[in-house]
């Protein structure tokens, strides 16, 4: 078969933010490449972020069991990234393109390791359906691109505790949509994508629905297992958190983190205070080039987590350097989203592949770990770009 065809926005209040380098600072209209994953009916991925992440710290700390074991062999780094099953290189590619038994992770060849998502498992988080119900779904658009999306249900008979196979799926999606409407901006929790369709009409039970984005743009393609149950259920979420039944409306989700957590989850964080003053570099009057966003997201006894965003001016970047002194002793632990060079307080972080295309006027993002006292400013904070 064959389908036709990172990044949050900048809370001011709860950060503080400093900008630098050769560039506008602008808010983004586009992020530079496509995530997302299904929401409504949730994939593993999306309820076991929502599972996993502590609130206050950060920390991944999965409740579920089988959204544990998925974190046991894949890292926290699978739940950061929830919306990143991905292939570069599906073109659209369902039925032999993925091995069986890897179809919830998409296969191994993507930027990130969601092998433990495969897991055959009975006890995934649950949404309850009614069959036949019309229902309206929700893909979140972590970042915006044109597409098809296509949902695939499971057989009759179908046994969770089995790695799934392609022969364990129907062969037509049950429903199919190209570029439907998106409500909230890319780069959240909130923003997706949506529509209404049916759901399939005579199933009972246990049931997984197979979710496939095919941007038609690129040849990038998102796959995605939404575990449900067909027993006359309205949307209801069984298996997430404590014990409790989340709406499985997006919109009360908590806020993202891209980043992984410290490898021991500091307790208590608090998070860090805003500058009352912040100081912000002034960035050369040409549009071109890039701007480097600096903010504090959270901070503990020993330690606090960072993220920066890498803004593009009024032309696109190819590859990007971003650099800054920290003010005191504090040291660099540990990077995502970008490759980091460290030397005492001096901190040089340049683009992974996938994320050095940075559109016009657009944004990505990375995070960090340091140790010591959170440093609310930094200094000779700098963006530049490949040449």
């Amino acid at each position: 078969m064959r389908l036709p065809r990172m990044a949050r926005l900048l809370k001011m209040a709860a950060v503080v933010v400093f900008a630098a380098a050769a560039g506008i600072l602008a808010l983004p209209a586009t992020a530079a490449q496509a995530h997302g994953a299904l929401q409504v009916p949730g994939s593993r991925t999306w309820f076991c972020y929502q599972d996993g992440r502590n609130p206050q710290t950060g920390a991944i700390e999965p409740k579920n069991a089988a959204c544990a074991a998925a974190v046991a062999q894949s890292g926290v780094n699978s739940l950061y990234n929830w919306f990143a099953v991905l292939r570069s290189d599906g073109a659209g590619r369902v039925n032999g393109f993925l091995p069986d038994g890897q179809l919830c992770s998409g296969g191994t060849g993507g930027p990130y390791n969601f092998t433990g998502f495969n897991l055959a498992r009975n006890d995934w988080p649950l949404t309850h359906l009614t069959a036949g119900a019309n229902v309206q779904f929700k893909y979140n658009d972590w970042a915006k691109h044109p597409g098809t999306f296509s949902l695939y249900i499971t057989k009759d008979g179908y046994d969770p505790t089995k790695p799934l196979a392609w022969s364990d799926l129907e062969p037509t999606p049950f429903d199919q949509v190209t570029n439907p409407p998106a409500n909230g901006g890319p780069g959240t929790d909130d923003g997706h994508y949506y529509w209404n369709g049916n759901l399939p009409a005579g199933k009972t039970g246990k049931h997984l629905i197979y979710s496939v984005w095919a941007r038609s743009d690129s040849q990038e393609t998102f796959y995605g297992c939404s575990d449900v149950v067909f027993d006359g259920g309205n949307g209801e979420v069984t298996g997430v958190g404590t014990g409790g039944t989340p709406s499985p409306s997006p919109s009360t989700s908590v806020s993202p983190s891209t980043s992984p957590s410290p490898s021991t989850s500091p307790s208590p964080s608090t998070p860090a205070s805003p500058s009352t003053s912040p100081s912000t570099s002034n960035p050369p009057g040409s549009t071109g080039g890039c701007t480097a966003m600096y903010s504090v997201v959270s901070a503990w006894t020993g330690g606090f987590q960072g993220e920066v965003m890498v803004h593009a001016g009024t032309t696109p970047v190819n590859g990007w350097t971003v650099s800054w002194t920290f003010p005191g002793s504090q040291t660099l632990a540990q990077t995502w989203s970008g490759k980091a060079t460290s030397s005492g307080s001096l901190v040089s972080v340049t683009n992974e592949t996938w994320n050095a295309t940075v559109p016009a006027s657009g944004y990505v993002t990375f995070g960090f770990l340091a140790s010591g006292t959170a440093a609310a400013q930094v200094q000779n904070l700098t963006c530049s770009t490949a040449t």
